[in-house]
């Protein structure tokens, strides 16, 4: 008997223990490593051609060694002959896996082994083999436990969870072995004459697994490449019996099948990838896919069956707004049309599942990739009709969110009328339980969560935030696609631009006369201050035929209505290139190019401390805090603004004003240390926060700074 080990994600385990124990293994154990079993070589065949939820399946080629350095772990691995299990002409590689006190990384440890190995054939007067990462010929892992060493061949290969029908995915696919095993977690293999619906099918690989295992499919018949085919080891003709015997197996399988699963998808290109996935498996006569809508499905399969349905979570594709809308949704939807059904759904996001308003009878808890999830299990039977309160259900019409919301946009139409605005504020924090603001951004809508006090509970502040999302689209006719949401918690300096995706999109908002292009989806900024309209206005007509530096331009918003309004030359600088060539793009929008307009990428500190040339208009809006790497020292807006305002000063020409500006709350303007050297400062900061910005004072402070 040989020993094995068959590697699974977390949560699978004890149905893959199952899984081995059916295909013949014995001495089953399961530990959180995998699932150890002993086997002849053709049950360890059988196992790679029959198992839907192993992602590997290793053999053991010596027993455990007692390992506590690198010393001990060489000669543990040079103790074996690999030349009886390889040849110098075989490309090999080495994953290594596990740490203890003296081996604290997986590169070590591997390049350890590597070295053993190698120095092996040496010792056998033999060339040594070629090591190949990618796709060698014979794969070896050693994993280290308790400081204990113990080496396998990898048995199988590429991972068993391809299983080569999928040419395409979607944007985030499910692993097959998951789909699997929420296939038996489901229930609906215990009677595959029942409907199953996945309402949010993908590229169907939940619908793939469950017809093939409800139609007895081997997934490893059509497998091309197998970790023992180099393998010295290897029984080619008892393999080869065992695959013919699969194959036959299979094809009767598909001819003697009469399952019939539906699958849909609003989007219509994962719905084309879905039909060719299914034909590339052999099963698209067995998969009814139709492009719709999960919120809109009808019951139209008659006897009451499963649902089964892997949706997005709100992390690498879909939205967390669109999200709540359709949670919200299907929980009518589940309890109007499938009296009488079994729905299972995994999500990362297990607060969304409060929206079905369901109650489920089992929660299994999985990996996806490197996302905890849930499969949530439910009954939709009478019991689950008298489960909506209607002071717990916030769809209702007695929402005081959706209350003060929609008098505040009814507040801000006589203001919007009188100026020439279609980005601004619409709601920020009024209601201290809903704490959130609103931005609106031409046709689209920016949610910006703030940070919840340590005190206040994360379920109730979670459920706060959903019903903040399901209500803001609805009251302000947005479409749930078109609403960003950002989780904002306090930042400093430079942190407050970090980058969160990279979807490079951009849309184009207008302000007064100037137009803007706004990011609304990568970075926890958009690209324009919103509280800062009225600022630039200020300072564009302050600037209107005179010349004008803009420090910490950012996306050189001032600097672009400064040079609309007619300024004579516009001096542009910032650290940060990614943020000079857009504010480059935003002058392009303008049409406005020459050379009075200068853009220039540098620490404005320093910059400051070289320049020569005399603006009538300086203008200065620093963080409130820095410790960039591209800066010699860290920068604080209190501790340091008397030294940044006296050094601003020498770029300002006589007669002029330096307009200085910052957001942070609190501040106090050194009012005896501009006297001492003979400055004076006017605070603006009630002229420049503008009405969509009335109810917070604090979100800026300005001030006017001028020679006695």
């Amino acid at each position: 008997m040989k020993q094995f080990l068959a590697l699974t994600s977390f949560g699978i385990e004890s149905l893959l223990a199952d899984e081995i124990t059916a295909i013949g293994g014995s001495d089953v154990v399961q530990r959180p490593e995998g699932v150890h079993f002993s086997a002849t070589m053709e049950t360890g065949y059988q196992a790679c051609l029959k198992s839907r939820l192993a992602s590997r399946i290793l053999i053991r080629i010596d027993a455990p060694s007692a390992v506590k350095d690198k010393d001990a772990l060489y000669k543990a691995a040079k103790d074996i002959d690999w030349t009886e299990h390889f040849t110098s002409e075989d490309f090999f590689a080495v994953d290594f896996v596990g740490k203890n006190e003296h081996i604290r990384d997986s590169q070590f440890g591997g390049l350890t082994v590597k070295d053993a190995i190698v120095d092996c054939f040496r010792d056998e007067g033999l060339d040594r083999p070629s090591v190949e990462k990618t796709n060698p010929d014979i794969r070896i892992q050693a994993r280290l436990l308790r400081n204990e060493v113990t080496f396998y061949i990898d048995f199988s290969g590429r991972s068993l969870s391809k299983r080569g029908y999928r040419e395409h995915s979607g944007a985030a696919p499910i692993k097959e072995n998951l789909a699997a095993a929420l296939v038996v977690r489901s229930g609906w293999l215990n009677d595959t004459s029942k409907p199953l619906v996945d309402p949010m099918c993908g590229s169907g690989t939940l619908l793939l697994e469950a017809v093939s295992m409800a139609s007895g499919i081997q997934p490893g018949v059509d497998r091309e490449q197998w970790g023992f085919s180099r393998w010295k080891f290897h029984d080619a003709s008892l393999f080869n019996q065992l695959l013919d015997k699969a194959k036959q197996e299979t094809e009767q399988a598909l001819a003697k099948s009469k399952v019939k699963v539906f699958g849909f998808d609003m989007d219509g290109r994962v719905m084309q990838t879905a039909k060719a996935n299914a034909r590339s498996a052999g099963l698209g006569h067995m998969i009814e896919f139709k492009q719709g809508r999960a919120e809109e499905l009808k019951n139209q399969f008659g006897e009451p069956g499963h649902i089964l349905f892997n949706p997005p979570y709100g992390e690498r594709i879909g939205s967390l707004p669109e999200l709540v809308s359709t949670f919200t949704e299907l929980g009518k939807v589940f309890k109007q049309e499938f009296l009488g059904w079994k729905v299972g759904l995994i999500t990362a996001n297990v607060e969304m599942l409060s929206l079905l308003k369901l109650s489920s009878f089992k929660r299994y808890k999985f990996k996806n990739g490197p996302l905890d999830c849930q499969l949530a299990l439910y009954n939709i039977d009478e019991g689950q009709l008298d489960r909506t309160p209607v002071q717990t259900d916030f769809t209702g019409q007695n929402s005081d969110f959706a209350n003060r919301l929609k008098k505040n946009v009814k507040g801000l139409k006589s203001w919007l009328k009188q100026n020439d605005v279609n980005c601004y504020r619409v709601y920020d924090a009024d209601i201290p339980e809903f704490n959130v603001s609103i931005d609106i951004y031409g046709d689209h809508l920016v949610l910006h969560e703030y940070a919840p006090p340590k005190d206040i509970d994360e379920v109730k502040s979670a459920k706060r935030l959903q019903e903040a999302i399901f209500w803001a689209p609805k009251v302000l006719n947005i479409d749930t696609d078109k609403v960003a949401l950002k989780v904002r918690s306090k930042q400093k300096g430079k942190n407050q631009y970090q980058q969160l995706s990279k979807s490079k999109k951009s849309l184009i908002v207008k302000e007064y006369d100037a137009l803007l292009k706004v990011n609304l989806w990568d970075y926890l900024d958009t690209g324009l201050f919103l509280d800062h309209r009225k600022t630039r206005k200020i300072v564009a007509k302050k600037a209107k035929g005179k010349t004008l530096l803009n420090l910490f331009a950012y996306t050189g918003s001032v600097s672009l209505q400064a040079a609309i309004a007619g300024s004579e030359k516009v001096t542009t600088v910032d650290m940060s290139k990614t943020y000079l060539d857009w504010a480059q793009d935003n002058f392009e929008l303008n049409k406005l190019r020459g050379h009075k307009y200068e853009f220039i990428q540098a620490d404005c500190l320093q910059w400051l401390k070289e320049n020569s040339f005399k603006y009538d208009v300086v203008f200065i809006d620093p963080p409130t805090f820095s410790n960039s790497k591209r800066m010699n020292t860290t920068f604080d807006v209190q501790r340091d603004h008397m030294d940044l305002i006296k050094t601003g000063m020498k770029s300002v020409a006589d007669k002029g004003e330096l307009i200085f500006t910052n957001n942070k709350r609190g501040f106090k303007m050194d009012f005896d240390g501009l006297n001492l050297v003979g400055l004076k400062a006017e605070c603006l900061t009630e002229v420049t926060r503008d009405f969509d910005f009335k109810r917070n004072k604090h979100i800026h402070n300005s001030w006017c700074i001028s020679r006695l």
